[in-house]
């Protein structure tokens, strides 16, 4: 099966809430279309999520998890920033940036950036 990463950097206009609409629109037809997908979570993007006045980017995200979709944050900014425990209860793996970039590259994923 042909893998799709959605890739959420950016945090600036919109950014995170149009990769968390374009990740659900996706999902809706990937199975059917032989498409796994996955998003990984990168840089500024980090601060959205944990943001109490951006819930509609974490409600999203949570919301794709709960459909089986493999939603990761970097590790190392997520523990610098202290917020593993308020993000791994909603269900978001944890990931070393390198070590999920170098993974897509072996599973010959496509990788979509925001």
């Amino acid at each position: 099966m042909k893998k799709l990463v959605i890739h959420i950097f950016h945090a600036h206009e919109g950014a995170p809430d149009t990769g968390a609409k374009l990740s659900e629109r996706i999902r809706m037809v990937a199975a059917e279309r032989g498409v796994s997908l996955e998003l990984f979570i990168f840089g500024p993007a980090i601060a959205a999520l944990v943001d109490p006045a951006q819930p509609a980017f974490r409600e999203a995200l949570a919301a794709l998890v709960q459909q089986k979709v493999p939603v990761h944050v970097c590790q190392q900014t997520v523990e610098m920033m202290g917020k593993v425990e308020m993000l791994t209860n909603l269900g978001f793996g944890l990931e070393f940036g390198r070590d999920a970039f170098i993974r897509f590259a072996l599973e010959g994923a496509t990788v979509i950036s925001l």
